[in-house]
């Protein structure tokens, strides 16, 4: 029961990386970044292929040498969803994977050096039709910035991206988009708030260096949320030191609680306390595995007794509500005659939740059909 979000997002202008929008009116996207070596060329596919399979729309890859421009040539034949190429300081780099297909340049206008470098990357993309993504990050100011506020501040990271943004503006370029990310969450917050007051291009979010999976997550969701919720941000990772997957996951969840994007299965289950009639935590954690390759959007409520079990259930797509030996079951709000037998209620639970699942995907294809053929 997927309700819109009452977020109002800031105007942008939509760049497109590959075939996903981004800015405009298009879905915030969710992308992540390889940790193997670019230059094996298996394991980077696989990891692609991976977060592919979990819903990512972007994935960065990290390209600091030729021979790695090379691999990259080879990965780009092997996998569908759009690649941005990291690159520093070394524009041969991005012409190359510029002629390999790279579908985003993630590389600074300023550090490149010479005037005419900068003009030719800048012209490969504009033929091939390639943004650039403008990344600052508050550990790697530079130097002069350093001297001049002392510290990473926000107006420092902004007037480091308006550096490279007053590049592209001179060479009448304007398919790109911006980050300024740091790891501390209220300098990024405040660094993103200038700095979209600033532009019009659409705004890749993140805080950087997060950490690892748990701590890393709760300071991405803070500061990502404080920004979602100003309508700022047009696509955004999750930076953490754990399994890129995670920050696929991760990010979704946090576009899904703000009600910006609906994908997979919403649990809502309660803590557990001495009133829960089965083991609510255990339960939970085995559905979610069980069932995270559901891409269909819907609310599933899991209270273990009846206190808030009925109450949830019945604004769920499916619910349970805890009892005595057996279970309440909730379809669409409607409490049904059946019961679940609570040593049984993971596996009853996943038969109902892809029942449910596949009904609604099917609902889905017909109400296409009748706004194609109305079309018509």
């Amino acid at each position: 029961m997927f309700k819109e979000s009452p977020i109002v997002r800031r105007k942008s202008k939509q760049i497109h990386v590959g075939n996903v929008a981004v800015g405009g009116d298009a879905p915030i996207s969710v992308q992540s970044m390889t940790n193997t070596l670019t230059t094996d060329v298996d394991a980077t596919v696989a990891q692609i292929k991976s977060l592919e399979s979990v819903g990512a729309d972007i994935v960065r890859v990290s390209v600091p040498t030729m021979n790695a421009a090379e691999a990259f040539k080879e990965i780009k034949k092997q996998v569908n969803v759009p690649l941005v190429t990291d690159i520093h300081f070394d524009y041969r780099i991005a012409l190359k994977v510029a002629e390999y297909g790279a579908d985003c340049l993630r590389i600074n206008p300023g550090n490149i050096g010479r005037e005419d470098r900068v003009k030719a990357v800048v012209e490969s993309a504009r033929d091939k039709n390639i943004p650039i993504r403008i990344g600052v990050n508050g550990g790697s100011l530079e130097r002069d910035l350093q001297e001049k506020y002392g510290e990473p501040t926000p107006e420092a990271l902004v007037e480091s991206a308006m550096r490279h943004i007053d590049i592209l503006d001179r060479l009448n370029f304007d398919q790109f988009k911006v980050s300024v990310k740091a790891s501390d969450v209220f300098l990024a917050v405040d660094s993103y708030r200038l700095l979209a007051k600033q532009i019009e291009n659409p705004l890749h979010l993140g805080i950087t260096e997060a950490g690892g999976f748990r701590s890393g997550s709760v300071k991405s969701a803070i500061g990502l949320g404080l920004l979602l919720n100003e309508g700022i941000g047009d696509t955004l990772r999750v930076s953490l030191a754990a399994d890129p997957v995670e920050e696929i996951k991760v990010g979704f969840d946090i576009l899904k609680s703000l009600k910006l994007r609906s994908r997979g299965i919403n649990f809502i289950a309660c803590p557990s306390c001495s009133r829960q009639e089965f083991d609510v935590i255990g339960t939970v954690n085995a559905l979610e595995q069980r069932v995270e390759d559901i891409l269909t959007p819907m609310d599933v409520s899991i209270i273990g007794c009846i206190v808030n079990g009925p109450g949830e259930a019945e604004v769920s797509d499916l619910g349970l509500t805890g009892g005595s030996k057996k279970s309440g079951y909730y379809l669409d709000g409607v409490r049904q005659k059946e019961r679940f037998d609570n040593d049984q209620l993971v596996d009853q639970l996943e038969q109902r939740i892809r029942a449910k699942a596949k009904l609604m995907d099917e609902e889905q294809r017909l109400d296409v059909k009748v706004i194609d053929q109305d079309d018509i």
